[in-house]
């Protein structure tokens, strides 16, 4: 990635989880050193970026609002929500032309957001996804991907170029991209060089939640069942501050968010970590050195179930279907 400096960027990710605003951290923390940073947001996103950057500008983009469903596989209920999604494509270029005659932007960093392109300025994409991984429709998927990377000057990929290194496995293979491909290596919100002294371990597990409802929820019913005879120390990352009534436990120590140093620390002073196989997720645990890991896939979505099945073919992770989560001692 080449020297960025003295620019007007604006900056958005998508706001589908939090993995995509957490792996934009470290790459507004390098470029607002030499460059005026704006950054889109919406109400899912806006609280991680303000705990992170209070002191600079944020702007309301559209939320895509995918909907996520029980028992309708994601891959499915997202064939549905295409119309939907377009229009909010349609929307984010509209709103981008009147972004840059406003701020005089000078180059666009979109996190998944299709949208964020204009032949006026210069614009990259961030993505791990260059080869989607789809039942019965990855060829008319990465059609569909490709034609919209082609509107982008540039990508970018939070992943090491060298295949044996890779930690997105094949979601990352760019041979029929036709932009420039930039491979930027991991991103992480937190600072993995803040952890050279040995970490005393206080948790024999770290439940991180995220994603989307309601599956974030029945995962977490889901898992403070599993854990409701164990007698170990558990502290659980909720990823949200909705309400519902929780499992009173002298073991189980509750956030409903967890940002910066202190989640940071949860993750070191944990022996194991119970999470979604996000990309994002992998990264910072992969970063911080985290090796006893255990992942739940969300149902349906094809990018977690190919990162689940990569990571434990590769790094030594467990996975288990959501469905089949074991009584933990």
């Amino acid at each position: 990635m080449h020297a960025i400096n003295n620019k007007i960027i604006f900056i958005a990710p998508l706001d589908w989880g939090m993995g995509h605003s957490s792996r934009c951290i470290s790459i507004i923390r390098g470029l607002k050193k030499q460059n005026t940073i704006i950054i889109g947001v919406t109400t899912k996103n806006i609280k991680i970026f303000d705990s992170y950057f209070p002191e600079l500008k944020k702007v309301y983009v559209p939320s895509y609002s995918i909907n996520y469903s029980k028992k309708i596989p994601l891959w499915l209920k997202l064939i549905f929500q295409v119309p939907k999604i377009y229009f909010k494509i349609l929307e984010e270029k509209k709103q981008l032309l009147e972004l840059i005659k406003l701020y005089t932007i000078d180059l666009v960093i979109s996190d998944n957001r299709f949208g964020l392109s204009n032949k006026k300025i210069e614009s990259v994409f961030i993505t791990h996804q260059l080869n989607i991984q789809a039942p019965f429709f990855s060829k008319l998927a990465n059609i569909i991907n490709r034609k919209y990377l082609h509107q982008f000057n540039q990508v970018w990929v939070p992943d090491y170029e060298k295949l044996d290194k890779r930690l997105s496995g094949k979601l990352s293979e760019s041979s029929l991209i036709n932009i420039p491909t930039i491979f930027i290596g991991p991103q992480t919100a937190l600072i993995p060089s803040n952890f050279e002294e040995k970490i005393k371990i206080e948790y024999d597990y770290l439940i991180l939640l995220s994603g989307e409802e309601p599956q974030r929820t029945l995962l977490e019913k889901l898992l403070i069942k599993s854990f409701t005879k164990s007698n170990k120390n558990i502290v659980l990352v909720r990823g949200s501050d909705s309400k519902y009534e929780i499992i009173n436990s002298s073991k189980i120590t509750y956030f409903d968010f967890a940002f910066g140093n202190e989640l940071q620390n949860l993750i070191l002073k944990s022996d194991t970590i119970i999470c979604r196989s996000g990309y994002s997720t992998l990264m910072d645990l992969y970063l911080l050195k985290k090796n006893k890991i255990i992942l739940v896939p969300t149902p349906g979505q094809t990018e977690q179930i190919y990162l689940a099945t990569y990571w434990q073919r590769n790094f030594g992770a467990k996975t288990y279907h959501q469905n089949k989560i074991p009584l933990f001692d």
